[in-house]
């Protein structure tokens, strides 16, 4: 029976295609999201909005990959023909991950605990913004071709490339939508929360609240 299920959700071919298509809507996201950085004051909610909106299917993302990375290494016969990914995109992975969960979470622990504790916060979420940067920048380019291809096939139904229909298409892309959903509701709800960092004090007194938070490199 698990077997069927495995089958049903498209198998490792599935799987690839569920996670390039998910990174292709990060990639969109981030670059969205990339714009504001440099406008944080003029841009504060636009900021915080898509940086939660991220939060979602950064964790589809997540899934699919760790999903993959257990079953390649429990031995699953059709994940072990997929092959591993490159040495170099293998070792940069570990890294992706943790300075992204890094990222989210002091950002959203910023906008949580509001600009009166925000220096702690702010010192980690530039440093994993730094170290992120570099190792997402070997993530994009390591997958800036097979990613894109990927998703492109999913929405088309493409067959595999020995000409079996893929299964799961559907409930790939309802998983891509629901992500998003989910998304713009956590967007909406952090942007709701961000008061203090545009009140008086904070703009202009000497706590600097929102003079900290543009000198974040991302906050969500």
């Amino acid at each position: 029976m698990a077997l069927n299920v495995r089958d049903r959700a498209g198998g490792a071919e599935g799987n690839a295609r569920l996670t390039g298509s998910t990174g292709v809507v990060l990639l969109f996201l981030l670059a969205a999201e990339g714009v504001t950085v440099p406008f944080v004051k003029p841009l504060l909610s636009a900021h915080v909005f898509i940086g939660a909106m991220l939060v979602p299917p950064v964790a589809l993302k997540l899934v699919s990959t760790g999903y993959r990375f257990a079953r390649y290494y429990t031995g699953d016969p059709r994940y072990r023909a997929a092959g591993p990914s490159a040495p170099l995109l293998r070792a940069d992975g570990p890294v992706v991950v943790t300075t992204s969960v890094a990222l989210l979470a002091s950002g959203i622990a910023l906008v949580a605990v509001g600009p009166g504790q925000a220096h702690a916060l702010l010192a980690i979420h530039k440093a994993s913004f730094v170290v992120w940067f570099a190792a997402m920048t070997v993530h994009v380019i390591g997958h800036l071709l097979r990613a894109p291809a990927l998703a492109l096939a999913d929405l088309r139904r493409s067959p595999s490339s020995d000409g079996r229909d893929v299964a799961g298409t559907a409930l790939r892309h309802w998983l891509i939508v629901a992500s998003l959903v989910a998304g713009i509701a956590i967007g909406a709800y952090a942007v709701s929360q961000i008061g203090s960092w545009y009140s008086r004090d904070s703009v202009h007194g000497h706590g600097e609240g929102q003079a900290r938070l543009a000198g974040s490199p991302s906050t969500h």
